[in-house]
């Protein structure tokens, strides 16, 4: 209460949530004890007049299908729209700390990175494509024994496709002295099935690259946090 007797203006600030319901506080005894609902709460910081900060998490995971893969592909202009006291200075936070965990998952795996399987190479790639809001596509330039030379973006495109120039991406295979490549590319829809036009490119792809005695092992599509595979299609 105050001086006048009335009760304080409501802030949503973790603060002002009861002792044993702050997720700081947990944080500091164990943080991997919190939910995601709590981790997401610690960094929004506070929520708005009549939502906690916990039920403001809480609506976004509902939102996102309880989903933290989901909510992560969530553009920040997008989560501002949807979220009631979510503003550009919550949504980028949010956004930097999903962008940072993809990193730290990644990192030990680029280094001296062997390809051995299709998910050895969509591993090294996903954090570069499965949050995307536009097509891209990569390749992935293999040594003789498997391992990852290179990585290169050759095309960019929009949200329903992206034009790839079959010389440029074979002269990035030649500037790099390829033994074989991958073809990375990524579906921002989410879609994981090939278009006739994947299909088309992946022969002229593999054709072009024959020519000069370089090997085209896959061709890999992302879409969300999946893949698909033309060599374990045995579409190859």
């Amino acid at each position: 209460m105050t001086e006048n007797g009335t009760n304080p203006p409501y802030t949503g600030r973790i603060a002002d949530l009861k002792a044993d319901e702050r997720p700081r506080e947990k944080a500091l005894r164990d943080i991997r004890a919190l939910s995601d609902t709590e981790l997401i709460a610690l960094l929004l910081g506070g929520g708005v007049q009549g939502k906690s900060v916990i039920d403001l998490s809480r609506e976004m995971l509902a939102k996102a299908d309880n989903s933290l893969s989901v909510l992560s592909r969530m553009p920040v202009r997008q989560m501002c729209r949807m979220f009631k006291g979510v503003g550009p200075a919550k949504a980028v936070t949010l956004a930097a700390a999903f962008e940072l965990g993809g990193r730290c998952r990644d990192e030990n795996a680029r280094e001296n990175a062997f390809v051995q399987s299709s998910k050895d190479a969509y591993n090294y790639l996903r954090c570069n494509l499965e949050r995307l809001e536009r097509e891209e596509f990569w390749i992935l330039i293999l040594s003789r024994s498997n391992r990852i030379t290179a990585a290169e973006c050759v095309s960019r495109g929009g949200t329903a496709g992206t034009v790839v120039d079959i010389k440029l991406l074979i002269k990035t295979a030649v500037d790099h002295l390829a033994s074989s490549i991958i073809a990375v590319h990524n579906h921002p829809s989410g879609n994981l099935s090939p278009s006739p036009e994947d299909d088309h490119l992946t022969n002229k792809i593999k054709e072009a690259a024959k020519l000069l005695d370089i090997k085209m092992l896959d061709h890999i599509i992302v879409g969300g946090d999946s893949y698909y595979s033309y060599n374990d299609k045995g579409r190859l």
